[in-house]
Parts: structure tokens; sequence; C-alpha cells
């Protein structure tokens, strides 16, 4: 094969019949391809960003890289089209090969085709094409190859949207350069450059303002993601630049068939201070069930079901923070202090899983074991942490109900299986850590805890609070008011009254307090 310009000669005359006497026979099929495309571009609500997004994280990176994603939006018509902004897209990927242009040549060749199994997130194969939505031209810069496609039908051979043609004027590298604000140096490997529809201007400032800082969050490549608006007069710029950035702390802890670690997200607008939050990762692996194979998932054996717990606040820029991921976030808020990640099978607009769908009820089905080895892997294995610690562990347990009926089953077999559980800590008054399970634990007054919090300054330390009527007594530190709706989601009760009668005779409680 010669250079990337000869390639492109060579699909043009081989593939497209242009410049040859004979057309190719299979032009009508490809008329048809690409009416198909473009009806399920136009009738799908397909979110053209995401799939740029998940273009990039199926792209490849050379070892050392920080793969990262950039979006610039500019009112400089750099591709003399008469456009009034243009979006350019940077992504230092290795680049396009031969194999991924004739692919982007074609309708339904997606390279990534059967590879859902090695981690590739993209699904309904539109991909790229899905630029089509906010351009007629857009312009691709990889590796030697500079390539424009047009949705309007090709003089030569009568088709649009996958015919290449080769960019020999505008727009020039140098204004590309002076865009990205790379001066002599080179540019990433991969430019996007879209001259946007008149009518898609706002929409698309719209879609780059609302990226949700969480978006990285169950990425496995992409660790930096930002937006940012290019104008001659900054007082112009109506788009809210962000810089997002993913680090994992690599103390992977494996036990069972999972794995955990913490992510640390950080998010910063309009140059302004950065917010941070971490996550504590869950990541566990199931085996697919028979009955619940479909057939766009065929190749996949092992469902992975991944978990994240914010430590702090989440991220969200003052948007509603998503509770379901397929990789990117959907626009489900379930309610629970945890979000949930795995493949599920989406609904073309990208803004829920399909709730109806056997794959779908397979995942959910797995969500609970992945909540409980989780729960007692942050609270019974933290070998080191005092029990004084453990109490915040409780806030990730799904009290609240959810909007979604699945996901209110989700919440009843995590209960059920918790109550089976020994994951409450109970007082001691030393520093051993005792659980039980949460049938066997009762709650004091508050009024008995202030007093045994006095008896305690004053010396007296009551080592048998359990040996009253039985039952085990719940630690303070999580017997306070804020663990309300976690411990009577869990059915702790108060102690009888007679425990405290018995507990007094059975001590010098009284004795021994001056009060």
């Amino acid at each position: 094969m010669g250079t990337p310009k000869e390639h492109v000669e060579e699909i043009r005359r081989n593939k497209f019949s242009i410049g040859k006497e004979r057309p190719n026979p299979l032009i009508e099929d490809l008329h048809q391809a690409v009416k198909n495309l473009s009806i399920e571009l136009y009738t799908k609500d397909v979110h053209f960003l995401m799939e740029l997004i998940q273009n990039a994280e199926d792209n490849l990176y050379s070892e050392g890289v920080n793969p990262s994603l950039e979006f610039i939006i500019t009112s400089k018509d750099i591709t003399a089209t008469g456009a009034p902004a243009t979006l350019l897209i940077f992504n230092n990927e290795k680049g396009f090969s031969p194999k991924n242009i004739e692919s982007i040549c074609s309708v339904g060749r997606s390279t990534k085709k059967g590879k859902r199994s090695s981690g590739y997130i993209g699904e309904k194969g539109i991909g790229f094409k899905s630029v089509f939505l906010v351009t007629t031209q857009p312009y691709i810069f990889s590796n030697g190859y500079q390539i424009r496609f047009n949705d309007k039908p090709c003089p030569q051979c009568g088709l649009g949207d996958i015919v290449p043609e080769w960019v020999e004027e505008k727009p020039i590298l140098q204004d590309i350069k002076q865009i990205y604000g790379a001066g002599d140096d080179s540019l990433p490997t991969t430019t996007v450059v879209l001259p946007l529809k008149p009518d898609k201007v706002k929409p698309v400032k719209q879609q780059l303002s609302s990226i949700h800082p969480e978006v990285l969050l169950f990425l496995s490549k992409i660790r930096h993601l930002s937006v940012k608006e290019d104008n001659e007069d900054p007082n112009l710029n109506t788009v809210t630049a962000i810089s997002i950035s993913s680090e994992i702390n690599f103390m992977t802890r494996k036990n069972m068939n999972a794995e955990s670690y913490t992510l640390h997200l950080s998010a910063g607008e309009n140059g302004s201070s950065e917010k941070e939050c971490s996550y504590y990762m869950w990541k566990q692996k199931f085996p697919v069930r028979l009955e619940n194979i479909v057939e766009r998932r065929m190749d996949v054996e092992e469902w992975v079901v991944t978990l994240a717990f914010p430590n702090q606040e989440r991220l969200h820029r003052g948007m509603s923070s998503p509770g379901v991921y397929s990789f990117l976030p959907t626009e489900m808020v379930t309610n629970f202090p945890f979000i949930i990640q795995a493949d599920f099978v989406l609904a073309s607009s990208r803004e829920t899983i399909l709730l109806d769908d056997k794959w779908n009820h397979g995942i959910l089905e797995c969500v609970p074991s992945a909540f409980v080895d989780a729960f007692k892997t942050l609270v019974i294995g933290s070998d080191q942490a005092p029990v004084s610690s453990l109490a915040q562990m409780f806030k990730f347990i799904p009290s609240d109900s959810s909007p979604y009926e699945n996901l209110n089953c989700v919440r009843e077999k995590i209960k059920a299986k918790l109550l089976e559980e020994s994951i409450i800590p109970v007082e001691t008054y030393n520093k051993q850590k005792h659980f039980c399970k949460p049938s066997e634990v009762g709650r004091l007054l508050p009024e008995f805890w202030n007093l045994l919090t006095e008896a305690r300054g004053e010396g007296l330390y009551l080592h048998n609070l359990s040996s009253h009527d039985g039952s085990k007594i719940l630690s303070s530190s999580l017997d306070v008011s804020q663990y309300n709706g976690v411990l009577n989601f869990l059915g702790l009760q108060q102690v009888k009254f007679d425990w405290y009668a018995k507990c007094i005779q059975g001590s010098n409680l009284v004795a021994g307090v001056s009060q």
C-alpha cells in the first residue's frame, strides 16, 4: 500500500468506481445501506457526543500515553464552508490505520464487531457516523490521512456520507494548531473537525456544557477530558469550560472473584479551583446464565458488575447524579447512595437501560450479591479501622426507595441478604470489634447513652452491656439519629424497657455516677 493519499484514491476508484467506465455492481446496495443509516440516525435520539467519547475509549493508545479527549468549539470558520461555529475533537490515540479508514468508508463494517468481550463499549454500530447529525462535512486528520466526507451525494458515484475526499486546502494544519494552542508543537495524533450546521450550534454548546463530571468514572482508558470555547472575544463564550481527570490508586485488593480499588476524580469549571471526590470501586464477575443471553451479547460469557461508593459529595456541576452507567452515564436517578455499572443494553437515546430486557434482568440479579460482598469487605474486612470509622460505611445501604420498580426489587434483595449477615458492630467498650446480625442487636435511648458516657468519664465501664437479656447493644458510633433511616431499614429496634432495669440492677451504675 502506498501513501495515505494513494490509499484514499484507491478506495474511491475500486469501491466507488470513481474514474472507472463500469460502475461497481454493489453501488445500489451501498445506496440502500446509506439510506438506512440516515433513517437510523434521524429516527433514533442518538447522542453524538457520547458516541465520540465511546469511540475514544475504544481506540488504541501507545504505552506511556495518558489517554485524553479534548473538545474545542470556535467561531472561526477554518474550513471556509461558511459554518457559524466549528467543533474540533483532539484525541492522542495511536491514530487511524488503513483498516480503520476502509471501515469508516463503509456502513456496518466496524473493526470492533464481535469484540465486546475484549472491552469495546460501542453499542449501536453508529459511532463516527453520528457526526452527520450536526455537520454536513466532517474532516479527519490522522496518521498522514487528511480526508473529509459529505452528506450530499458525490457527483461521480451518487453516494453521500461514506465517500472520502482528500483535503487539499482548508483547513490547514496551521489553523488547527493555532486553535489548539500547540504553537510549533505537534497536535494529538487524531483531529476531527466538524463545521456545524447553523441550527446545531446552540444544541452542541448545550451538550458540551452538560457533560457530566463523572463521565470518566467507569472508562478504563481515557484519563482526561476537557471542553473549552475559543473566540476572538472571550466575553462571547457561552460554553461552560470543564477539565475532568481521573486517577486510579492501584492499591488493588483481590478477593474471591472480585477486586477493589480507589478512583479519584477531579473537575474544574471555567478555570476555577478543582473539586474532588474519591470513590471506593468494587468490580465483580458473574457467569452469564443461559436464560439471559441475547443476540447482541452472544460473545460475552461473564457479566462484570462494578459498584462505586463515593467517599465525599459526588461531582455533579449542579446536575442530577446518575445511578446507573453502561460505561457512560445514563439519566437514571436511582436514589441509591452508590452507582451501578455494567454492560447494560440501552435505549437508543442512552437515557435509560431497557428495563424489560432479559440481559439486563440477569445483571440486576447479580447486584445484591456484589453489594453485600463489597459492604462486608468495607465493614468487616477493615482490620485496622476503629469501630467509630465504620459507621460512615452504613450510609451506602439503600434505605430510600427508588422510582424504578426493578431497582426496588434489587433493594429488597440487598436487605434480605444483609439481614442474614453479621455486619452490625456492637458495643464492646474496648478495641475489639464484634459483629452480629441485625435481628440480634438492640438500640438504646439517647438519654441512656448520655448516662453511660458520663459513667465512663468517671471511670465506670460496663463491659457486660449485652448480658442482661441476651440482646447485643448497637455500637454507640452507629446509634445516632443520622443513621435512623438505615437502622430502621434493617429492622433494628429499641431494647425493651425491662432491659434498662436489669442493666441498672446488675451494675453499680446509679451508685457510680455522681449526678
